[in-house]
């Protein structure tokens, strides 16, 4: 059975700094892509970054704004996301995506429908 999850969500202040990670476990086909995605409450989720497992592509929302860098281990089937000068607007739950070989479309690393396996979530929380 395939799990995904995240780690390193917590409450910190403006300006500070966060590192969250994603491993993915029990997966018999290797991982095309991996992204985060964030929701905040009463707001739709979006796509934060994303990469492709092979390094030829990576995603970032305009809203990044070179704050944050995604990065991915292989070796560990870890992703990890990589946040600096965080404000109040990137309070959300932050989720790890995973699309594998088998059985996902690629419709780009910022489409969620690319992704057939998800974590639960992991809270930021920004605070001035």
């Amino acid at each position: 059975q395939v799990q995904v999850v995240e780690a390193g969500g917590a409450s910190v202040q403006v300006g500070g700094s966060l590192r969250l990670s994603c491993t993915i476990s029990g997966h018999t086909h290797s991982t095309y892509s991996m992204a985060w995605f964030r929701q905040a409450p009463g707001k739709e989720r979006e796509a934060v970054a994303g990469t492709y497992t092979d390094g030829s592509g990576t995603y970032y929302a305009g809203f990044v704004e070179g704050r944050f860098t995604i990065s991915l281990d292989n070796a560990k089937s870890t992703l990890y996301l990589q946040m600096n000068n965080l404000q109040p607007s990137d309070t959300a739950k932050y989720y790890c995506a995973a699309a594998l070989d088998e059985g996902s479309v690629d419709a780009g690393l910022a489409t969620a429908r690319s992704f057939n396996y998800w974590g639960q979530g992991t809270q930021v929380t920004v605070s001035s």
